[in-house]
């Protein structure tokens, strides 16, 4: 059985362990788990750690459990949040539950015997537990002093933090208490924000049993320039592929930085420690064949979205950055070519205008409103310069007619210089 903290530790996601865990971890077999907010119905990349924590407990023999709050969901963390968060009802908690269940199915073995991973819904437990009975049996075995010194209550106090919120880490404390009663499990993980709401739980367990439970957190994942990991321009990069798009999900992992890719890795990847060092180690040699960002995308992309999506989304790659040719290019459907060129500036014109023999000098001049060249005189010396492409097919001749394919019967693809496109829609 592979040591799991010492395969934490050289991929660097080791940020406070409670004392005693490894040696409970080499002792035994351990169950351990993590909770998973369904405020959305669909998890996200920021996700992604600690769905690669339980990814290698699992694979180094342990049990894992993804708890997801259908009761904490309804009152709220406040944990590295700044302000009180809406509350959702019990049908869209249960459909984001579903969702989450199945992204969580991509990483990890459900069905296995011995450490099957499992899902629990600490509503189950909750939604008949009375105001009176949570007081008496949970709230009196923790003190107000240790409540506010938590970090995740102080940063809210000057702000304003509602009771509802303020209740949140006895809310999951008690779930680590049932889980530990009910089904053995000794270990909670999470990210180090989750820290004080993970010792409150353990603290809670010793209160009421007498018991040993321990605590792992992991390190907020930033970026080399300090920002938050996860996020673009855009917003959040989801799982869902209706959110994100394979392309964007895989574009986004090729786009790391090199300083980026080489910790991302060693987190994200289920390669041993020998392949990733080999990796590392080769790119370092060719930085600018950016192998570790091309293995690292390959990867993930395919665990979420499948071998065929991430080929797909190579080829749209190629289409944008590299030499593709025009054949190329017809095999993409609208949806993918609308993401490749997503931002690009588009004109529409009227398909008519393709049946009237006019040579492709007029066409990016004056028939598309001279939004690609204002003038027939620019767009004949740039022609002849050999600078200017339709559908990937470089212009040979000003005086050359019209006579492309229409890409799905309804785009075609302008190339002006090394980096500027043009997507002409034919109405």
């Amino acid at each position: 059985m592979q040591d799991f903290i010492e395969e934490l530790n050289w991929r660097g996601m080791i940020h406070d362990i409670m004392p005693g865990t490894e040696e409970q971890l080499k002792k035994q077999k351990t169950a351990a788990y993590i909770g998973f907010d369904p405020t959305a119905s669909s998890l996200h990349i920021g996700n992604l750690v600690q769905i690669m924590l339980l990814v290698h407990l699992q694979r180094c023999g342990h049990k894992p459990f993804a708890l997801v709050g259908g009761a904490t969901g309804m009152v709220g963390d406040p944990s590295g949040k700044s302000t009180e968060r809406n509350l959702l009802n019990e049908e869209e908690l249960k459909h984001n539950q579903s969702c989450i269940k199945s992204q969580l199915s991509y990483f990890l073995d459900f069905e296995s015997r011995e450490n099957a991973a499992e899902m629990v819904n600490n509503y189950q437990w909750f939604k008949d537990m009375g105001f009176i009975e949570f007081l008496r049996d949970v709230g009196k075995h923790i003190t107000v002093n240790y409540m506010t010194a938590k970090d995740s209550v102080k940063s809210r106090l000057e702000t304003g933090l509602s009771f509802t919120e303020f209740s949140y880490q006895l809310m999951q404390g008690y779930d680590f208490y049932w889980l530990y009663k009910e089904r053995g499990v000794k270990l909670q993980m999470g990210g180090s924000d989750q820290w004080g709401n993970i010792v409150t739980g353990t603290e809670i367990i010793r209160r009421k049993t007498g018991g040993e439970a321990f605590a792992l957190t992991t390190p907020l994942v930033t970026k080399a320039d300090g920002s938050k990991f996860g996020k673009t321009e855009q917003g959040n990069v989801w799982l869902d592929p209706e959110r994100t798009s394979p392309y964007q999900f895989y574009q986004f992992w090729l786009n790391c930085a090199d300083d980026d890719a080489q910790k991302l890795i060693r987190i994200f990847s289920v390669k041993t420690r020998q392949e990733i060092e080999t990796l590392e180690a080769t790119h370092l040699e060719n930085p600018h064949l950016r192998i570790l960002q091309k293995e690292l995308a390959r990867e993930i992309t395919i665990r979420v979205h499948s071998e065929d999506n991430y080929t797909r989304a190579v080829k749209a790659s190629g289409i944008l950055f590299g030499k593709s040719t025009a054949d190329e290019l017809k095999e993409i459907d609208e949806k993918m070519l609308l993401e490749v060129f997503e931002g690009v500036p588009q004109v529409t014109i009227s398909k008519s205008v393709l049946h009237q023999s006019i040579n492709v000098t007029d066409f990016l001049s004056e028939l598309t409103s001279g939004y690609i060249f204002k003038s027939k005189g620019e767009a004949r010396r740039m022609i002849t310069a050999g600078g200017v492409s339709i559908n990937k097919t470089k212009l040979q001749d000003a005086e050359q007619v019209m006579d492309f394919e229409l890409i799905n019967n309804k785009y075609l693809l302008v190339q002006k210089g090394k980096k500027n496109y043009f997507l002409v829609k034919a109405e």
